[in-house]
């Protein structure tokens, strides 16, 4: 049994065929899905898919290439819908300095807000990081121990260390299983199995060998294969760990 962390049902591509990609997941054993919102739309996508298939769970948030455009009115709409029952987690939010660097203060300040929520609802944040590590950390240090999922990490195994040591929970995808990617198969290597979940982040970054093809849930077994690989783990070891980490962290 795996549980996908993250992964956007709510963006049109996989939208529009929900069913197709739901039931392909399950028959790849996958049986818990989080559907992660970044907007007012994906966020109440993310809930009408969790509110139509009991096995789908939402989170919701404000991605950070939206900080610039979000209001303390947008921050204050989180708040009923933090208190869903099948809501699970804040986010997707974070820092993002590759798509914008002309907002940095604002998207630290839409941030930080989000982070209080997560506080303040007892729900952990799923959290986006682009070229924005030493940043991130600085951010994150002031509000620990911190409960959430260092989404899709593409940092150091060194940051990988620091961001253990604040309390967060570090969560791998596709890329772990390229063959030429050392950083996160280094990441993979030393994190503690109890602190590692895997997603697909689908419809994105799909994993070998279905590299720059469309992604959906049904290949995160692919990540789990690759993950076991490098710890030198069995597969259902990797499943077993994954899958109970992610029930603890989301409280499902």
């Amino acid at each position: 049994m795996y549980i996908d962390t993250h992964v956007h049902l709510n963006s049109d591509v996989l939208y529009e065929k929900l069913d197709y990609y739901l039931n392909k997941a399950l028959e790849a054993d996958v049986q818990n899905l989080i559907v992660i919102g970044f907007d007012h739309t994906t966020n109440q996508r993310a809930i009408e898919i969790a509110e139509k298939y009991p096995f789908v769970y939402a989170s919701v948030g404000f991605h950070p290439t939206e900080a610039k455009d979000v209001s303390n009115e947008d921050l204050a709409s989180l708040d009923s819908l933090l208190k869903h029952e099948k809501v699970v987690a804040v986010g997707e939010c974070g820092l993002d300095f590759y798509w914008d660097k002309e907002h940095i203060d604002k998207q630290i300040e839409v941030f930080e807000a989000q982070i209080i929520k997560s506080k303040q609802f007892d729900k952990p944040l799923s959290i986006h990081m682009r070229d924005a590590s030493e940043k991130m950390y600085e951010v994150l240090k002031k509000h620990a121990p911190l409960k959430g999922i260092m989404h899709y990490f593409s940092g150091s195994k060194e940051m990988a260390e620091k961001f253990l040591s604040l309390g967060l929970h570090i969560s791998l995808g596709g890329p772990v299983t390229f063959k030429n990617a050392k950083t996160p198969k280094d990441v993979a290597k030393i994190v503690p199995i109890e602190r590692l979940l895997i997603e697909t982040d689908a419809p994105y970054l799909a994993p070998h060998p279905y590299r720059g093809k469309q992604n959906d849930s049904s290949l995160l077994p692919l990540i789990a294969e690759a993950i076991a690989e490098i710890k030198n783990l069995t597969l259902e070891e990797v499943a077993k760990h994954t899958t109970k980490n992610a029930k603890e962290l989301f409280g499902i």
